[in-house]
């Protein structure tokens, strides 16, 4: 006597239930990303300024960015900013989880690493503004006590970008740390244990074992910080404003001129359509280079 076996019917509450906690999430998408999109890019082709309806112009907005200096500018600005941070972000991230995984199992050091991400980038720009003001901040308080004469660490051409750069980098080095930290934990201890009887060194077991274990989770992370450097905005905004002489006027901070500045929202739509076009190339090709999709673990 055979028994035939089938899978448990499905309930039919489950897929009213299931559409009970996902529509709150698909609202807020269709509400607050894909219909300002969709209404972004049809803006960038027209010429609007709020007070009156928008009027259509076709390509007259991109091919004013095309033309435009300063756009090119805030495009330079922005791709130093990103380079800095992303680089000494990612060591420095890569560091700490190591040291992390292989040094300490105290909840208490990785809490203290995340604690500059809990304050916001407004609060963390202020204060360093403050800490790092030629005359009364602490920062150069030091640096004249040791003798060497101030910096004008936001009010300088040459350091105002390397500044907000690493202003941004104590931010979210610890966040960026812990999410490195969580990849280290996927790698299994008996690889490790394998290469020490084979006398392989701690630096020898980082290149070999490591780092090509922890490179899906690293690309991964690595796309994030890169779209997250491209949109920095109020770190600038509360610290330089784009100044000195436009040293620090990134990309989104020109946006924001544009649009609620001189109420150009259609030439602000089209460089934010231009913006999302770079963003989506760089990450396509981040994905494909670094083979984010596959793992080297058996």
């Amino acid at each position: 006597m055979s028994i035939a076996s089938s899978s448990p019917p499905t309930r039919r509450g489950d897929g009213r239930l299931a559409a009970v906690f996902l529509a709150p999430a698909l609202l807020g998408f269709l509400v607050f990303l894909l219909w300002p999109t969709l209404r972004g890019v049809y803006l960038s082709f027209t010429r609007f300024n709020l007070l009156t309806p928008a009027e259509w112009v076709g390509l007259d907005n991109y091919d004013r960015m095309i033309h435009d200096p300063i756009f090119w500018d805030s495009l330079k600005v922005t791709v130093e900013y990103v380079v800095i941070n992303i680089g000494i972000q990612t060591v420095a991230a890569l560091a700490i989880a190591v040291l992390l995984q292989r040094l300490t199992r105290s909840a208490l050091l990785r809490g203290i690493v995340l604690t500059p991400y809990l304050m916001s980038n407004v609060v963390a720009g202020l204060v360093w503004l403050w800490i790092l003001d030629t005359q009364l901040g602490i920062g150069n308080e030091i640096i004249s006590a040791l003798g060497a004469d101030r910096i004008p660490f936001l009010a300088d051409e040459t350091w105002a970008i390397p500044t907000i750069a690493l202003i941004n980098v104590w931010r979210h080095v610890g966040y960026t740390a812990l999410l490195l930290f969580a990849g280290l934990q996927a790698i299994p201890n008996d690889m490790y244990e394998a290469a020490r009887v084979d006398g392989a060194s701690e630096w020898r077991m980082f290149w070999r074992i490591t780092m090509p274990l922890l490179r899906p989770v690293l690309a991964v992370v690595l796309i994030m910080t890169v779209i997250g450097s491209f949109q920095v905005f109020d770190t600038v905004a509360v610290t330089t404003a784009g100044g000195p002489a436009n040293a620090t006027n990134v990309l989104q901070f020109y946006i924001y001129g544009s649009a609620f500045g001189r109420f150009q929202f259609g030439y602000a739509s089209a460089m934010s359509v231009a913006l999302l076009v770079v963003l989506s190339a760089i990450t396509v090709l981040q994905y494909r280079l670094t083979r984010a999709g596959r793992t080297d673990l058996g």
